[in-house]
Formats: C-alpha cells, structure tokens, sequence
C-alpha cells in the first residue's frame, strides 16, 4: 500500500488549507480548488506567468518565486501577481537607436537607480539585476542582453523596486536592440530565409496541409531530429 503524503497547512488569500507536501504551489492551488486561468502559463519555469509573493504565518518578510517551481511549506501564505502594471514604452524598433541616450530616453527613471539591488534579491531566476541596469546607464547593449537572457519577464523586480524602476522592459529593450543592430548575422539563417523566400519549401508545405492525420503521425515519428510522443497528436 503506497504511503500516503503528509498534509501540510498553507494559507491561499487568508484561507487556510492542507495540501499534500511536495506540491508546487501551483499545484497546490489547484489541489486547493483554485482553477488556473491566469498566472499559469508554461509550468516549467519559463514564461514567468506565474510569479507569486509569499511569507509564513509568523514570519512577515516577504518572499518571491515562480508558482511552478517553488514547493509549499508549512504555514506559507501565498498571494499572486500574475499582472503588475509597469510601464512599458512605446517605440519603433526600426527607427531606434541602439546606444545609451535612446535607452535614458525612452526609461528617463533609470538614472534614479541608486543601488539598493533589490531587484537583484527578488529575482526568481537570480539574475544580477541591478548590474545589468548599471550596464543600460552606460549604454554596454551587449552586456545587458547576455546578462539578462534567461529573464522570465515575470515583473517581480519591477514590483519590488523602491524607485519605480521597470528592469525587465529595460532589459526587454536592450536584447531588441541587440538582435536587431549589434548581434553578428548568423549565415545559416541568412541562408534558410533566402530559401524561404525563393519557394523551395512551398510544394512540402502544401502536401502537408493535404495530408491526412495518419500520414502526419508518420512523417513526424519518423523524423531524426529527437524521438516523437503520441502526446503530441493527444
């Protein structure tokens, strides 16, 4: 007989619950009754859909995670912030310049930065957030582009600095620019798009709108790239 998980006390917007221990808190809120229809996304870690403010019942401080990677503790009172209202400016990336002046232009609050790093605290993904923003301040694009890579975007920064400052859009920014202006070209793609646009691929393409299901599945089980799951077709 498989033993059966030990139930752990959380509290969901002041109710308290008991989940079973070793859930996310995702699937803790789910186990709860919760039906996710917002701040859930890709459940792995990726979208930053999910982002979660929490502390404990008699411990105040607060704390910042990513709902679907983060597990339940005893006495954790969650509180989720699927949506934070930063600012985000508009801007044509066509008609932007990638260099210091545009970026203190378009997020003017970014010199009023004045080191407390917690951005840098709060990051799910413990990113070096403040020094990527010290990099924007002296226009390094690239540094703030290689540093910020795996932002999640999930705003957490954002909510958290005392200052108002919106690190992930002016990181958001900086990997725009980056790919547009000052990353080297890549002749593989260069060559695949040329491709593209000649029509080489268009005759594959239309027999694959007419094929049927069961010609798919074998296309796609039979492909080298990696092993196929009958999941996909599900």
């Amino acid at each position: 007989m498989a033993e059966q998980a030990r139930l752990i006390d959380i509290y969901i917007m002041g109710r308290r619950c008991q989940v079973p221990e070793g859930l996310t808190i995702l699937t803790a809120l789910e186990y709860s009754g919760y039906r996710m229809v917002r701040g859930c996304g890709c459940r792995a870690g990726f979208c930053g859909a999910c982002a979660t403010i929490f502390n404990f019942l008699h411990d105040p401080q607060l704390r910042y995670d990513l709902a679907c990677q983060k597990t339940v503790e005893p006495d954790m009172c969650l509180v989720q912030i699927p949506y934070f209202p930063a600012r985000k400016a508009t801007y044509d990336l066509e008609k932007t310049k990638a260099d210091a002046e545009k970026i203190k232009t378009l997020y003017p609050d970014i010199v009023k930065c004045f080191g407390c790093n917690t951005c840098t605290k709060t990051c799910p993904q413990e990113l070096e957030v403040m020094w990527f923003m010290t990099d924007a301040l002296r226009g390094d694009i690239k540094a703030v582009a290689e540093k910020s890579f795996d932002c999640v975007m999930c705003g957490l920064c954002a909510a958290r600095c005392p200052q108002g400052l919106v690190p992930y859009n002016v990181a958001l920014l900086c990997r725009r620019l980056y790919g547009r202006y000052l990353s080297p070209n890549s002749a593989h793609l260069d060559q695949r798009i040329a491709e593209i646009e000649s029509g080489k691929f268009d005759a594959e393409i239309e027999e694959l709108k007419k094929a049927d299901k069961k010609t798919l599945r074998q296309k796609y089980t039979g492909r080298d790239i990696e092993p196929a799951h009958d999941q996909a077709w599900e």
